[in-house]
């Protein structure tokens, strides 16, 4: 198929019968881009340096365990690397510093042990291309947020992050890994929508090749559930056209019943993976509408005809449902309040804010998927309404700044239902003011909205 995917704002898929050579991870490459580090060609080669280096890596026949040490990686000898010499040179103690206290905590808004925020800062005095992982994305939220527009220092710690890794990466190390998922991060910054997935492939590709899932136990499972998150939104981003890249159940361990999958998050005993277990309702539901477009759609022979459907959609709701009623005090609103036009839902749990709006995302979905079966209850909680206007109250109640990117998707997701006009702009400035309090890329959604509506929404922040 001829690859001009860039000139169309919908993902596409492969009509017919693909090339046998075709690697499932891989989609159409694009140089869309919405700042001047995006398009560097300096950045774009780096960029596709790291995604062959990690198919090179996962499709290893025999990967080995034992990677090359530290101290003799092409020169750059243990004697050789200072983490004090490191940080002296140029902003890196303040690149470092900002990545603890403004980008951690995004990573980290699931998981209470602060993996990204205390554990891998630690891990990076002994590794190299983790340092400076960190020391790049820290300094691309500057960068992002500041607005600028040439000099990217970040670019170089980019680079020099990639060039570390290249002898390390089959070693399956755990700081390795952590790097490559801290890199993927820094990517979505300015990646643009024809783009999300493409950032994604070559990390989905290294936890299915090194067997790495959502119950992997330590710092790898708190790296997947924050790359889950990244995956999750791709799928949403997609409108009903894909899947997340890492299938929903290989983010479980292996062979695990649906009837388990409950029970198996619940009986962690953690908030946060309760938690975890809305973004994976999330994927499911992302999953089943992809499967139903693509037979309908496509002819895919994926056994999601009619009645299969509707079998999946039912299981899948009293899961949702489940998922809310069994909700620990943790995942529970302090604050409920009927407020205009959006209620107030305050959390105080940083993992309840996304957790709590994906459910309601997911519920959308599957409502506005039009099942055709009396499989629910009226009530309020049957009103796709209902749950577009918590996720847009959720947002307008919880400062969170991870939980804000977080929620770039969701609120689109919700817009498209919302009719008022005094609705629609507080949308509209929810989703400018996530952009420049974060510096993550929000705007683009806004003119999605607004073809949705059909005019543009005035007025700034």
């Amino acid at each position: 198929m001829t690859d001009d995917s860039h000139v169309d704002k919908r993902p596409r898929f492969y009509m017919g019968n693909a090339p046998e050579t075709i690697d499932p991870f891989h989609s159409p490459a694009t140089s869309w881009g919405f700042d001047e580090f995006a398009q560097d060609p300096n950045y774009l080669a780096s960029q596709e340096e790291l995604r062959c280096l990690l198919f090179t890596t996962a499709r290893s026949a025999a990967p080995t365990r034992a990677g090359t040490p530290i101290e003799e990686d092409q020169g750059n000898s243990d004697r050789s690397w200072n983490i004090k010499l490191v940080l002296a040179k140029g902003r890196r103690v303040h690149y470092l510093k900002n990545y603890i206290a403004k980008v951690a905590p995004w990573l980290d808004m699931f998981d209470g042990n602060r993996a990204f925020g205390i554990q891998l800062p630690a891990l990076a005095r002994e590794s190299p291309p983790l340092l400076y992982a960190i020391l790049a994305i820290g300094a691309r939220q500057l960068e992002r947020k500041e607005k600028t527009q040439s000099s990217f220092n970040s670019l170089e710690l980019y680079q020099e992050a990639i060039r570390l890794l290249t002898p390390l990466l089959q070693a399956r190390d755990t700081h390795v890994i952590a790097a490559c998922v801290v890199l993927c991060c820094l990517e979505m910054f300015s990646a643009s929508a024809q783009d999300w997935r493409r950032h994604l492939e070559g990390c989905a590709a290294i936890f299915e090749a090194f067997g790495v899932n959502g119950f992997s136990g330590g710092i790898l499972q708190a790296v997947f559930w924050c790359y889950a998150r990244m995956d999750v939104c791709g799928a949403l981003i997609s409108d009903g056209t894909e899947s997340t890249l890492v299938r929903p159940s290989n983010w479980l361990p292996p062979n695990t019943p649906d009837n388990l999958v409950g029970p198996l998050f619940r009986n962690t005993a953690s908030p946060d993976m309760y938690a975890n277990l809305a973004v994976y309702l999330c994927a499911k539901t992302c999953e089943l509408i992809s499967d139903r477009n693509k037979y309908v759609e496509l002819g895919k022979e994926n056994q999601c005809d009619t009645q299969h459907f509707h079998d999946r959609w039912s299981r899948l709701w009293e899961q949702l449902e489940r998922w809310s009623f069994y909700r620990p005090k943790e995942m529970l609103p302090v604050e409920t309040a009927p407020s205009t036009p959006f209620p107030h839902v305050f959390f105080s749990h940083w993992a309840a804010i996304s957790s709590n709006q994906l459910y309601h995302t997911a519920c959308v979905l599957l409502l506005t998927s039009n099942p055709k079966v009396k499989t629910v209850c009226p009530s309020p909680t049957t009103s796709a309404l209902w749950h577009a206007r918590r996720i847009c109250g959720i947002s307008l109640a919880n400062p969170h700044e991870g939980c804000l990117n977080n929620a770039i998707q969701p609120l689109w997701i919700a817009g498209r239902l919302l009719s008022h006009s005094s609705e629609q702009a507080l949308v509209v400035k929810t989703i400018r003011h996530i952009e420049a309090l974060t510096g993550w890329t929000a705007c683009w959604r806004i003119r999605d909205l607004e073809n949705t509506w059909g005019y543009k929404v005035r007025g700034e922040l």
